[in-house]
């Protein structure tokens, strides 16, 4: 790690005024209603783990994904049904507004795309992590289990096929799960990595420890940019041959950054020079500009959040944030809508097809929790559940 490592993120850099002006009107995101503002439309782009919904909530900015087109990783049609929190996006639209809230948009599409859809070769349980298809994932605080999966990470088995969605650690070649779900029905495997140890004539290259071989994929579907030190996908077939994974598809697994007015992602560093000059997820950041805060000294696997302007595929930043996992469970998660079931027994909710438990210690606004119903509008904000599959109000303010 380079020796800049050792400077106090704490300690803002010398800011470039006009970026800083515009990321003071955009910037930002609580967890209450929409509530006004106006301001010319923006075009804008946010990649990262879905945060919250009522509007698609990434990076920071409310999303209406009312009109949006929403698609997987292979370009299929989807619908903002199939959106989950912990799920890892691409949102391109426009910035709208800003009010005491943050940033409100508009998106006019939604990828969303997984890390690892593979079988779980190991389960380690107290050390909070498994390898699935050889590669090592670890399951955070913040990491979202879908329902069904009660009891998180102990209602796993080896074998288990299960699709993961993931910020990739560069530094210790490992995975941080954002969302973990199980699959069924699955013909083919597919992880997304580093590439190392690229021999184009044997056409083989690995991920980690996994070796792959690309020899059967046609020479006109093998992306240009496939080289030594790049983020690629690639789709295999379930079993390996001569020890290694048979591709049967390989494209470029950097999401393209379009050029943007207001451009943020969120991820970890994934090639770091200096607190200047990194990359997140593969995306180039120009950070020689920007103001930098955080607890955490900038570097390879450190978790950011950096907005800014995006050009010729570069992520010109006006701000950058360093995160802590403690930061990213303290930032939580937020639901906006009507309970659609309740149990006052066992003292939690569905909203928007999550459970939310209200027992303990939680702030109300507007409301009583005798005034929990079905049926109620409310704005919720809350933390991972013991087990990972919904969350634990912190927050629950009651609408009209």
């Amino acid at each position: 790690m380079s020796s800049h490592n050792s400077h106090l993120v704490g300690q803002p850099r010398r800011v470039w005024f006009p970026a800083l002006l515009f990321v003071l009107a955009l910037g930002g995101c609580g967890g209450g209603v929409d509530s006004g503002g106006t301001g010319a439309p923006r075009s804008a782009s946010a990649s990262g783990p879905v945060t919250g919904f009522g509007s698609v909530i990434v990076d920071g900015v409310h999303f209406d994904d009312s009109s949006a087109s929403v698609t997987d990783g292979d370009g299929a049609v989807r619908t903002r049904n199939d959106l989950k929190l912990g799920m890892t996006t691409t949102i391109n639209g426009s910035v709208l507004m800003m009010d005491a809230n943050g940033a409100q948009g508009t998106a006019t599409s939604i990828q969303f795309d997984s890390a690892i859809v593979g079988p779980v070769d190991i389960l380690n349980g107290g050390g909070n992590s498994l390898v699935v298809l050889g590669q090592t994932v670890d399951v955070r605080p913040s990491t979202i289990f879908e329902n069904g999966l009660n009891g998180g990470l102990a209602a796993l088995t080896r074998g288990d096929v299960i699709d993961v969605y993931a910020l990739f650690d560069a530094l210790n070649n490992r995975y941080a799960a954002t969302r973990i779900e199980r699959k069924s029905g699955v013909s083919a495997y597919r992880l997304r990595g580093i590439v190392g140890n690229l021999n184009t004539v044997t056409r083989t290259f690995t991920f980690g420890t996994q070796r792959i071989s690309y020899a059967g994929v046609p020479a006109s579907d093998v992306p240009t940019t496939l080289a030594d030190g790049r983020f690629m996908r690639v789709q295999v077939q379930t079993a390996p041959t001569g020890g290694a994974w048979v591709a049967t598809q390989l494209r470029d697994g950097v999401n393209r950054i379009e050029n943007r007015n207001d451009a943020r992602i969120e991820g970890l560093i994934s090639n770091f020079t200096s607190i200047a000059q990194f990359s997140v997820d593969g995306v180039s950041v120009d950070a020689s500009h920007a103001s930098v805060t955080g607890s955490v000294a900038l570097g390879l696997a450190v978790r950011v959040a950096v907005a800014g302007t995006a050009s010729n595929g570069v992520l010109v930043a006006s701000t950058v944030k360093s995160k802590t996992d403690a930061d990213v469970v303290n930032e939580g998660f937020v639901l906006n809508g009507s309970i659609s079931t309740i149990d006052t027994v066992g003292m939690n909710f569905v909203l928007r097809d999550v459970t939310v438990g209200y027992s303990g210690s939680v702030e109300l606004r507007n409301g009583t929790i005798s005034d929990l119903a079905v049926g109620r509008r409310v704005n919720v904000k809350g933390e991972v559940s013991a087990d990972g599959t919904g969350l634990q109000a912190v927050r629950i303010q009651f609408l009209p």
